[in-house]
């Protein structure tokens, strides 16, 4: 078989998908919130989700525990301005891509690289936003 003959098309998870339509934008937020919620970080941060296109940015605004203000006093620094600080930059959590109700690819947030990475929901290349979010819940574990 010559190379003209294996060419063909393919599913690419991570490239195209289809814009997200406003009552699922709705949706996917409140379904968002509520895993949010149900995994117990609703308590100690913000989740924040935005979307562009076809693609669902999910980032959360984490309140810094008393270890890290006692830092913060012990090196002398203002206490009251770090914390408005830390309560400002986000946590990414990751990027979600929209091919259908149901069905979305999930893209993990490197902090080494600084760009989002392809990763795979429960096995599979493509799942439910809750799966993603779940996945970028690693951030906020201590």
């Amino acid at each position: 078989m010559s190379a003209a003959q294996t060419r063909g098309w393919y599913f690419d998870p991570h490239s195209g998908g289809v814009k997200i339509p406003e009552r699922t934008k709705q949706q996917v937020e409140r379904c968002l919130h509520a895993c949010f919620a149900k995994l117990g970080h609703d308590k100690s941060a913000r989740l924040e989700v935005r979307f562009r296109g076809a693609l669902c940015y999910i980032d959360a605004y984490r309140e810094p525990d008393a270890e890290l203000v006692k830092y913060w006093a012990s090196r002398g620094e203002n206490v009251q301005e770090a914390i408005a600080s830390y309560r400002e930059h986000p946590t990414r959590l990751g990027r979600l891509r929209h091919f259908d109700l149901n069905r979305w690819s999930y893209a993990f947030y490197t902090y080494s690289n600084e760009r989002y990475e392809a990763s795979t929901l429960n096995g599979e290349w493509t799942g439910t936003p809750e799966q993603g979010l779940e996945v970028g819940c690693v951030y906020l574990r201590d």
